[in-house]
């Protein structure tokens, strides 16, 4: 019955890491112990202040009906605050910004208002899975640019220089990186901005999903160069640092022109997202900002902890993540080894495998465009991250 389906759904790649995360929850519906380090997802509650401005917002019963497709003005309008307080994007107004159901829906929004058929978009690689995706859907042609564990896989602007052409019609990538955790700093993105604006109509989209959870002290948002606002499609949301994955609430800060099209869009395809979770991502942007460093610092102990782990297993190479919650690490030493009549031959032989034998979900680095690696997230407990690192050590000193 496939032969019903569109070709643009047959030809689209399912998410690996809710593929992933689908078979970790599968295995535990059997009774096994399994450690599921495959998804994006913070483990702490969302907190308490938060939880409460959306009770309040059902007792006030004025957010029951359609909500502006583009968000509420006063969640608009103090996005845009925080961009230009905290971010330097001093253009940034409440007219620029368009709240979405989640970053990925922005980014959906994105593509399907830029991308003609044949466009190019370069991807600083590894990169977060929808990406390619999106682009594929929309019509594009998806272009990668590798960053490699000895530049803690960050892409360089002579690289995203020389892969463009006369049909690139856009650049993207994240910081605090998924899947690398490596982060941009000002010299890297000036000289990416300096790329971009010698270039005629080309445009970069900022996917600043992570922002909040950034061990260098500093973020820096390329909107914020001279001469880059009107360039640049900056992409947040709450999912990560303020942990409202379930909630649904991201939003685009974007020269007025694109902005008006992702509403457009956006109308079309869902309209405003719920009014119950902006008011509470409201009160999240404005609120007690205490919850969200407490768990930023949290990942960063857990940081050191895997870090530490991840050093004491032989065969394992890994840079030191600035920020998000993932490890990175390179796994093709045990490639051509095997256990059993189990045999590593790639980066989904090797997750597939500890999955089997260490019961650890693990996400192959193929699918985020670096197939020699692997995506660890550690966005779980302490007991859990030092018990899935012992197995998989274990599982690894099989391997021969």
């Amino acid at each position: 019955m496939n032969s019903i389906l569109s070709d643009r759904i047959n030809n689209m790649e399912e998410s690996a890491t809710l593929a992933m995360a689908k078979k970790a929850r599968e295995l535990k519906t059997q009774g096994i112990d399994i450690i599921g380090l495959s998804l994006g997802e913070p483990d702490f509650k969302t907190p308490k202040h938060i939880q409460e401005a959306a009770k309040d917002a059902i007792d006030e019963g004025k957010y029951f009906s359609y909500p502006p497709v583009a968000g509420y003005q006063d969640l608009r309008e103090a996005i845009a605050k925080k961009l230009r307080d905290q971010n330097n994007i001093s253009e940034a107004k409440a007219e620029n910004i368009v709240v979405s159901t989640g970053a990925k829906h922005s980014i959906a929004n994105i593509f399907m208002c830029l991308i003609n058929e044949g466009d190019e978009v370069i991807i600083f690689s590894p990169y977060w899975v929808s990406y390619s995706e999106v682009i594929k859907l929309a019509g594009g042609v998806p272009v990668l640019i590798q960053g490699s564990l000895e530049n803690n896989f960050k892409a360089t602007a002579k690289q995203l220089e020389e892969a463009i052409t006369d049909k690139t019609k856009a650049v993207i990538y994240s910081s605090p990186c998924n899947p690398s955790g490596s982060v941009f700093n000002a010299a890297e993105l000036e000289a990416i901005a300096d790329v971009i604006k010698s270039k005629e109509n080309l445009l970069v989209i900022a996917d600043e999903i992570y922002e909040l959870i950034n061990f260098t002290g500093t973020h820096k948002s390329i909107a914020s160069f001279p001469g880059m606002f009107e360039r640049t499609i900056t992409v947040n949301g709450f999912s990560k640092g303020y942990a409202m994955t379930g909630w649904r609430v991201g939003y685009i800060c974007a020269p007025l022109f694109i902005a008006k099209a992702c509403e457009k869009i956006q109308g079309q395809f869902t309209s405003g997202g719920t009014g119950i979770a902006q008011r509470a991502a409201l009160a999240g942007l404005i609120g007690d900002q205490k919850p969200t460093e407490e768990m930023a610092a949290a990942y960063l102990k857990r940081r050191d902890l895997v870090l530490d782990l991840l050093r004491d297993i032989p065969g394992i190479k890994t840079h030191v993540p600035e920020g998000a919650f993932y490890f990175f690490p390179d796994v093709s030493a045990f490639f051509g080894k095997s256990a059993g009549d189990q045999k590593i031959e790639t980066a989904d032989d090797f997750c597939l495998y500890v999955l089997k034998e260490a019961n650890v979900s693990l996400v192959t680095g193929a699918a985020f465009g670096a197939p020699d690696s692997i995506r660890l997230s550690y966005a779980a407990s302490e007991a859990e991250l030092k018990e899935a690192l012992k197995r998989l050590k274990e599982v690894l000193a099989k391997l021969n």
